[in-house]
């Protein structure tokens, strides 16, 4: 009897070792090769937001360190990419019936080329979202976006369509706004929505040079408009969806579902943040933020959750973490939460400026210890790292500010309602 004791607690012990071995091994799958000197995805080449190499001011003003400024035409929210002397971006013209992908001259901010989608109708939107929200991205030949309901669609550096496919009609309350994904051959988007006579809801991949679907699941959810991360968890890669009251990991190459975690709400945007060996999920309106070891199968709700934090997650914007702390601003109220990533602790919480319902679009970047929050009135809030609150100074763009920036080369690249400018 002894004897057993023994062999079921080293068992134990193991299983616990085998845990925490792929626990630690949990990461973001990032940007390599030529591609990680730019910024060529949504939240750049760590696809959260943190800026790990380069030197950027942290100081700026709407007549002050702007490098250059060239006017947008039409209406987006996409945030701009960045490729050799090149930025793109999406926008939208007449209120829908003409949208577009742009390029412009990265050194001197000339717009070189507008390439118009083939479109059908107008989907429609929440006032605060665009018809142009999803942000492209590129693997350096071709750039790849997402329209919603009028498809996916590559064209290459001088504005050529390569390809488009057809994703079918969707009927999206709020319109669609999730960027796609590139992952080795393959483009990844998933489309949440109430569904029509053809379409329903659905997650999957695209091959990058054609076109063509690779793989396509079904999904029940009726409301989202996030954008998914691939991360690699111990010897297995997972594409990760935070949605609508779940978050789903499905095989890359197959679509094949592999587990899922409750405990979202029915609206969710922010883009899943890894850290720690963790993947944290928040909901859209103060909802909750869980913390999620990867791996497993099926339903792991109750094996899988590091920690939840209850209420007090952004609608809009994405967390970032640095140095082990998570922080998250509540745009319902301008909150600041920064939380311990291992434990979900409370760090502290502070106020952005003035509290305003929706009053954060942006997601936040890192960079040199610092953390940088700008709110759609264009002010940037500058905080330093660390475990307590320190707000050193605040920015202003003087413009309404939605879109995330760029950094790339020692500049700062924000898209405003109006205006692309360069910081340096």
């Amino acid at each position: 009897m002894k004897m057993h004791r023994t062999l079921t607690a080293l068992a134990v012990l193991a299983g616990a070792v085998a845990a925490l071995s792929a626990f630690e091994t949990v990461s973001m799958i990032e940007v390599e090769g030529e591609a990680a000197k730019y910024w060529t995805r949504w939240r750049g080449p760590s696809g959260q937001g943190v800026v790990k190499t380069g030197k950027y001011t942290d100081r700026w003003a709407p007549t002050e360190r702007v490098k250059w400024k060239s006017p947008v035409p039409g209406r987006g929210h996409s945030s701009p990419i960045v490729w050799g002397d090149n930025i793109f971006l999406t926008t939208a013209h007449e209120d829908g019936a003409k949208l577009s992908v742009l390029a412009f001259r990265r050194s001197d901010g000339k717009q070189l080329w507008e390439t118009f989608v083939p479109s059908d109708g107008v989907e429609r939107i929440y006032p605060k979202n665009s018809h142009a929200s999803a942000t492209v991205v590129t693997d350096g030949k071709l750039v790849y976006a997402s329209f919603g309901t009028h498809g996916l669609m590559a064209v290459d550096f001088k504005g050529k369509i390569a390809w488009r496919t057809p994703v079918g009609a969707l009927n999206n309350y709020h319109g669609s706004a999730g960027s796609p994904i590139l992952y080795k051959d393959r483009i990844f988007i998933f489309q949440d929505h109430r569904g029509t006579a053809t379409t329903k809801s659905f997650v999957a991949a695209y091959d990058k040079n054609t076109g063509a679907p690779v793989w396509k699941t079904d999904r029940v959810e009726t409301t989202g408009w996030g954008t998914p991360v691939v991360i690699r968890a111990g010897d297995r890669d997972e594409l990760i969806v935070s949605s609508q009251r779940k978050v789903y990991a499905y095989d890359p190459q197959t679509g094949k579902e592999l587990w899922t975690v409750g405990g979202l709400t029915f609206e969710v945007i922010p883009t899943p943040v890894v850290a720690e060996g963790l993947v944290i999920c928040s909901s859209g309106r103060q909802g909750p933020t869980i913390a999620i070891r990867p791996g497993g199968s099926g339903d792991v709700t109750s094996t899988h959750v590091a920690w939840t934090s209850p209420k007090g997650s952004p609608f809009v914007p994405s967390g970032v973490v640095v140095d082990g702390v998570l922080y998250l601003v509540n745009d319902l109220q301008s909150i600041l939460t920064a939380h311990d990533v291992k434990t979900g602790q409370v760090l502290y919480q502070g106020r952005l400026g003035e509290a305003k319902k929706e009053g954060f679009s942006a997601s936040p970047i890192a960079h040199d210890g610092k953390v940088f929050f700008t709110n759609d009135d264009g002010e940037t809030f500058v905080l330093q790292a660390g475990r307590e609150f320190k707000l050193l100074h605040v920015n202003q763009l003087g413009e309404q500010t939605l879109a995330s920036p760029a950094l790339v080369d020692g500049r700062w690249y924000f898209r405003t309602a109006s205006s692309l400018m360069a910081i340096e």
